[in-house]
């Protein structure tokens, strides 16, 4: 699986750990400097977080962007659930958003299996916080691949 989340799914959990960890109102401009995300892209990934009310703007000199809770009050699951549209379904005969039913969805073999990894895949994002993310843990992997 070459990925399960879009990019905006992924940028929304580095513009949402990138504001925890910075106090006060946060420019987009210096948002896109530290995460390597260009401003263009970022205004539309914090456009959907703010959508969701997990931040809050200010317009003006000295404004930008904050989260809206304390970052604890966050699972990753639900931010990557207000990035991707609703839905961390692996596959797309899952996701109960969109408006296709699968031809398949009676007679397919596969479809327990689909559903298991969604459920394992959204018990975990939605057992870990924001927190999570923006305290160093020591836990960074040197190789991030398993082979």
């Amino acid at each position: 699986m070459a990925g399960m989340f879009s990019t905006k799914g992924r940028y929304a959990l580095r513009v949402m750990a990138d504001l925890a960890a910075h106090e006060g109102w946060v420019s987009l401009g210096d948002i896109s400097k530290r995460q390597g995300i260009s401003r263009k892209y970022l205004e539309q990934v914090v456009s959907q977080l703010h959508k969701a009310g997990y931040v809050e703007s200010l317009r003006g000199k000295g404004g930008g962007y904050r989260l809206s809770k304390a970052p604890e009050e966050y699972t990753l699951g639900a931010i990557l659930r207000a990035a991707e549209g609703g839905s961390l379904a692996p596959v797309a005969c899952l996701d109960c958003f969109s408006s296709e039913i699968c031809p398949r969805m009676d007679d397919c073999s596969t479809l327990p299996i689909w559903r298991d990894l969604g459920a394992v895949t959204s018990q975990y994002l939605d057992s870990k916080t924001l927190a999570d993310i923006t305290t160093d843990s020591g836990d960074s992997l040197a190789e991030p691949c398993d082979k």
